[in-house]
């Protein structure tokens, strides 16, 4: 009977230290502009992928930033690294991948990665 008290409690302890974590992916197009670019044609070709990241950290589900101000940290991130200042470059695939770890409502800790590909016209 001690023993059964002994790993129900070592068991418990796991349980409580261990970590959850929740991932999600959202593939979305962020370009709700009125330009019309057509990739059907072999007129472009893909020169990078890039990606942004943003992260934040909960204790006692206080601190941090909101959801809509993280996404924007990571997606203006990616535009940086985008680099679409020279030539005719435009991203395309634009997806966002969200993972929240801890130990709820304690600690938690969200993440945010939006990545995308940049295409380069060529002609």
């Amino acid at each position: 009977m001690k023993k059964i008290g002994i790993y129900s409690v070592l068991l418990l302890l796991a349980a409580f230290f261990s970590s959850c974590g929740i991932g999600t992916a959202l593939v979305t197009n962020h370009n709700q502009n009125a330009t019309q670019v057509h990739l059907s044609g072999n007129n472009f070709k893909v020169i990078d992928q890039v990606s942004g990241s943003s992260e934040v950290s909960y204790v006692l589900a206080i601190g941090g930033m909101n959801k809509r101000q993280l996404y924007q940290n990571a997606y203006s991130t990616m535009m940086k690294k985008a680099n679409l200042l020279n030539g005719s470059k435009a991203i395309v695939n634009v997806m966002t991948e969200e993972h929240v770890s801890g130990f709820a409502p304690f600690f938690v800790r969200r993440t945010i990665t939006v990545s995308a590909q940049v295409v380069e016209f060529t002609r």
